[in-house]
């Protein structure tokens, strides 16, 4: 698997409209775009740190994977991605092939137009992992 750049980091928050004014009245940063991932059960916002967007993550139900992390005493970083030259279905196999747990066995729609599937931080140092492919490449 060739990694080109860090996507994004994911940032598990439990207001968007309470943090938003941290980012950008104290870091000067701009928030380009919010949406709903009715799946993923959350609304993310997106800001752009040089060529790295910060994604922050508001659960949308209790059910919400972000909100589980925060009622687990999570907060901050919750995931990091990473964009994947070959294509997220070749890097999901090399993982696979490799003993890596798999969350997602195919890649899916996610926020900002991408294709990503995530790798269970119990194989991945803790730490869990996003692999990201923009469609338009």
């Amino acid at each position: 698997m060739k990694i080109s750049k860090i996507e994004h980091l994911g940032i598990a928050v439990q207001s968007i409209d309470a943090v938003l004014p941290y980012f950008e009245n104290v870091l000067g940063l701009k928030c380009y775009k919010t949406e709903v991932v009715e799946d993923q059960k959350v609304k993310t916002a997106f800001l752009k740190v040089g060529e790295v967007k910060l994604e922050l993550l508001e659960p949308t139900c209790a059910e919400s994977t972000v909100q589980k992390f925060l009622d687990n005493g999570g907060r901050g970083i919750h995931h990091v991605a990473f964009c994947v030259e070959d294509g997220v279905a070749e890097a999901l196999a090399e993982c696979d092939g490799q003993g890596i747990r798999l969350i997602d066995k195919a890649p899916r729609k996610g926020a900002d137009g991408l294709q990503i599937a995530f790798l269970h931080p119990k194989s991945t140092v803790g730490i869990l992992t996003e692999l990201c492919e923009d469609p338009n490449k």
